[in-house]
């Protein structure tokens, strides 16, 4: 019995230790050797879509911190009754339920999940490329691209990121950790 209950343990705890997110997020190579097989997914997305692996990181960096079941923060009533969360956003890829299911339509990939690096990585690739494809954003241009994923593409096309200083900055750390990464990929073994 004591056998089972030990046996169970170190399954759990290997559990937990892959559900939290990878130490020295600002090392590419650092993510990768805690993660064996994201940059096979990575990989994978890139040559679906041409969103570079380094963009991708940036975005699921900046979106859910590599935290797998990341939600935005609570909104309270009164100060302290809970009324809900600020948006549907879950996940590696912080994807809002409506937009999941157009990836999920477009792709036929009903199974998918926002808690799946693989599944995340690839609906980034998805919206990365039809952010190409309705504005004109340039699969590289980190920047851009963000501010396209974080708008919208109606939200982009109109400017409405233009007002927003602090998404602007946002966006700026984002270019920064995808030429960071970049860099550092080149390097990795």
């Amino acid at each position: 019995m004591r056998k089972y209950a030990i046996f169970l343990v170190l399954i759990l705890s290997s559990c937990v230790r892959e559900s939290r997110p990878p130490e020295r997020q600002d090392n590419a190579c650092s993510i990768l050797e805690q993660r064996n097989g994201w940059l096979g997914d990575m990989l994978k997305a890139e040559q679906i879509w041409g969103a570079p692996v380094a963009v991708q990181m940036a975005i699921i960096w900046k979106e859910s911190s590599f935290r797998a079941r990341a939600k935005t923060t609570r909104t309270y009533f009164i100060g302290s009754i809970p009324k809900g969360r600020i948006s549907t956003a879950f996940g590696f890829s912080q994807a809002l339920d409506g937009t999941w299911g157009d990836y999920q339509e477009d792709t036929g990939a009903r199974r998918a999940r926002r808690s799946d690096y693989g599944d995340s990585v690839d609906f980034v690739g998805w919206y990365m490329a039809k952010s190409n494809r309705v504005n004109g954003i340039a699969m590289t241009d980190a920047y851009n691209q963000y501010l396209a994923y974080h708008q919208g593409q109606a939200g982009y096309a109109r400017g409405s990121y233009r007002s927003k200083e602090w998404l602007i900055n946002v966006a700026r750390q984002v270019q920064n950790r995808a030429n960071l990464y970049e860099t550092q990929l080149a390097y990795c073994s």
